[in-house]
């Protein structure tokens, strides 16, 4: 379970999140729309320790995480999140394989037995000869994809997505939104996806709306 309470975030003298409240169990896949500038991004951010709030309390599986150190963060994330964000992040340095394996062997997971699963994953994304290639030889889409598997490669118990197919043509976007929805719900994970496209939004199981006023259904 993903408990937000109360949470708030001010930049400056400017009040981005106040006291917002939600609450999202295993299995439940939801779409975030709303105005530019509302704060989706901030909250996405916060709900991965990414940012930290300035009131309230976030716990995932009865760990409250508000509060922990960078370092039990970092090893929360590893364990338990996954993340699609606008920003590929897709290491230039390591081979597509890899960049999908990572988050296998930063779990321990040899090379071996990650390549396995991530062959998978980026077979699921259409990328499956694309292993052994290079960032620097894909398309921004094909970048996304790449972002994609490895977000889903370890099994997170919650899958955050950025408008996951804002670089994606019409058949690649339907495909990965299908791939995202059916993993959270197969998988019993919670997944909360941000997005502009109420195309997008409405492959989740709800919608909810960020206003001024707070999360609206």
């Amino acid at each position: 379970m993903l408990e937000i309470e109360n949470l708030s975030r001010q930049y400056g003298s400017r009040t981005v999140l106040r006291q917002l409240s939600m609450r999202l169990q295993p299995g439940e896949y939801v779409a975030i729309v709303g105005a530019s500038g509302v704060g989706k991004s901030t909250l996405l951010n916060l709900i991965a320790g990414l940012d930290r709030p300035d009131s309230g309390r976030l716990a995932l599986d009865g760990i409250d995480y508000s509060a922990m150190d960078d370092d039990a963060l970092t090893q929360l994330r590893r364990e338990k999140m996954g993340f699609v964000f606008q920003a590929f992040h897709v290491l230039p340095h390591l081979t597509v394989g890899q960049n999908v394996a990572l988050p296998l062997w930063l779990q321990g997971m040899d090379s071996a037995q990650a390549a396995v699963p991530a062959q998978k994953l980026l077979e699921a994304v259409g990328l499956g000869e694309r292993s052994a290639s290079w960032p620097r030889e894909l398309s921004g889409g094909e970048m996304q994809r790449v972002a994609i598997a490895r977000a889903l490669v370890h099994g997170p118990k919650l899958l955050l997505a950025d408008e996951p197919t804002g670089n994606l043509d019409p058949d690649n976007g339907a495909r990965v939104l299908r791939l995202l929805a059916s993993r959270v719900r197969e998988a019993g994970a919670i997944g909360i996806l941000v997005t502009h496209s109420l195309e997008a939004a409405a492959t989740a199981d709800r919608i909810l709306h960020l206003t001024d006023q707070g999360l609206l259904a």
